[in-house]
């Protein structure tokens, strides 16, 4: 239960976060990449601002010898840059591109009743099944050649 609600609370706030940052709001973002038009170079602030507390965060949490509420860290244990991984950025940048929304905006803007983040969140849900989907069958073929 209690891990629970650390996410419940951790939620809010990352989420309250995005909503007062700006980054629930779609145009806010397509402003962000639209560098010899409306350009608004907020973001690129909001993202400063993050880097700073994950890696203030990181090195903080990273002392212990187990998280808190888990019996030890779940970190990458790959360095590798592989395929899935460049075929899977492209894909959210071009996504964030296009739609204005990337994952951590567009939850938050469900709450606020962005209409157009029910049909982002959607697609980015059969987007996750479909590439899951695809990736066991590349894996059973891969066993059985």
């Amino acid at each position: 239960m209690q891990r629970i609600v650390f996410a419940a609370i951790i939620g809010l706030v990352f989420g309250t976060g995005i909503a007062l940052s700006g980054m629930a709001n779609p145009a806010k973002v397509l402003n962000f990449f639209d560098l010899f038009g409306t350009w608004d170079p907020s973001l690129a602030f909001v993202m400063g601002g993050a880097l700073l507390v994950t890696a203030v965060g990181y090195a903080f949490v990273l002392r212990r010898e187990k998280p808190v509420l888990a019996d030890r860290f779940h970190l990458p244990a790959s360095r590798r840059i592989d395929a899935p991984l460049l075929g899977g950025a492209a894909a959210f940048g071009i996504g964030w591109g296009i739609a204005g929304f990337c994952p951590g905006g567009a939850i938050p803007a469900l709450g606020l009743g962005e209409s157009s983040a029910f049909v982002f969140v959607a697609s980015m849900l059969a987007g996750i099944v479909a590439a899951r989907t695809l990736s066991i069958a590349l894996s059973a073929r891969a066993r059985t050649a």
